[in-house]
């Protein structure tokens, strides 16, 4: 049974979360992975969905304002174990469901290169390649997309 929490950077559960997606990055990123914990800090986070499945943690997703217009999809992510069920489908439409809802018209969202499963998944929910934003100018191995939610 899944159940769809909405709550804030501050809940215990999505941060164990995020412990194991910055885990994944490290593995696929090594050294490299330093240059983008900086943008990754939950401290502004204030917008995050966390799926349960029955009763535990499983897929977590966030977004903060990126301008008066658009937010900024972070830190999405779902277990090992729990993937290829459609959860990360589900997190990007309640995070643009609660976007939307809050008077924004835009989405955009980083992700890597060595994400091949991520880039997929980004551009069947209609995001489109856009030239890197704000902090991801210039870095190779940043790939940056947008839609209009």
């Amino acid at each position: 049974m899944l159940k769809i929490v909405k709550t804030n950077g501050k809940n215990q559960d999505f941060r164990m979360l995020v412990n194991l997606l910055d885990s994944d990055l490290i593995e696929r990123y090594g050294d490299l992975q330093q240059q983008y914990d900086q943008h990754n800090k939950l401290d502004h986070i204030h917008d995050v969905i966390v799926i349960y499945k029955n009763d535990v943690p499983v897929a977590c997703g966030a977004f903060k304002e990126y301008d008066r217009e658009t937010i900024e999809l972070k830190r999405i992510f779902v277990g090992k174990e729990n993937r290829r069920q459609g959860l990360s489908k589900l997190i990007i439409r309640e995070l643009e469901k609660a976007g939307d809802e809050k008077g924004y018209s835009y989405a955009v969202l980083e992700t890597g290169t060595k994400q091949h499963e991520a880039i997929h998944l980004y551009i069947n929910a209609g995001y489109s390649e856009i030239p890197n934003y704000g902090p991801y100018i210039g870095m190779e191995n940043s790939i940056c997309m947008k839609k209009m939610i």
